[in-house]
């Protein structure tokens, strides 16, 4: 197993080798889709473990020798957004089994976070506390991670966690192992906006806002916003009838 480890966990080394090593049959879980989450506690420190599943194939051999896989990448990457200035759990460790010619399972370790609400909230609870002004503050978070040529091109519902503070809405990224650090153009930075909700008072209430940020009037903000949305809604609902008309075939 080839392992990294953030330099003020490396003397808890052999409890996080301990932790990986009895993934399956310990922890809490969080999440058990294609990846599994779980909470850990690491002496009085609680963590989460992330176990990607093994990749196909093809990806296996281009994981092994071509492309850093989805850990090392979340490891970094979360690493790079706490040198700009953006929040992510802090990272601890990224653990990778190889074999000779193929990529096999890997785990990204990071500190457990606290928080209140996610993106996704606002999605299903239309009359949410303060709402709108969630919306616009997370509107300029994402108008800083383009200032700051971030890329996150899995800005989706679930992937934003929001901490209610005294002071505001502070805004973590999570599920980071799909990011690019380049400058963004003006289609770019709108279409970022396409997974996020289909709601066109939210579209409405975020163009608005990015275009008092960016200084593009409002009508070109929200027309390319809508148009974003409706590709992206088109592309899932094919996904779903494919998937549909496959499923039938199976059964007949």
């Amino acid at each position: 197993m080839i392992k990294v480890i953030q330099e003020e966990y490396v003397k808890k080394e052999s409890l996080i080798d301990n932790l990986i090593l009895n993934f399956e049959g310990s922890g809490l879980q969080l999440k058990d889709a294609r990846n599994k989450l779980k909470i850990f506690l690491l002496d009085d420190v609680k963590i989460n473990i992330k176990s990607f599943k093994i990749p196909n194939l093809v990806n296996q051999i281009i994981y092994r020798f071509v492309r850093k896989g989805k850990a090392q990448r979340s490891f970094e990457y979360a690493k790079k957004l706490h040198q700009l200035g953006i929040n992510t759990p802090s990272p601890i460790a990224y653990y990778e089994q190889k074999k000779r010619l193929l990529f096999k399972r890997s785990f990204y370790v990071s500190e457990h976070l606290n928080y209140d609400l996610t993106y996704r909230d606002l999605i299903t609870d239309l009359d949410y506390p303060n709402r709108e002004v969630i919306l616009r503050n997370f509107t300029r978070f994402t108008f800083e991670l383009h200032e700051k040529n971030i890329h996150f091109l899995d800005h989706s519902p679930g992937n934003t966690l929001i901490q209610i503070t005294p002071e505001g809405y502070k805004f973590f990224l999570v599920d980071l192992n799909r990011m690019r650090f380049r400058k963004l153009s003006f289609e770019d930075r709108i279409k970022n906006f396409a997974r996020l909700s289909k709601h066109q008072e939210m579209i409405e209430l975020m163009s608005d806002e990015y275009s008092k940020l960016s200084g593009e009037s409002y009508e070109k903000v929200v027309n390319l916003m809508k148009q974003e949305v409706a590709i992206f809604r088109r592309k899932i609902e094919n996904k779903s009838k494919i998937k549909r008309l496959l499923s039938l075939r199976k059964i007949s």
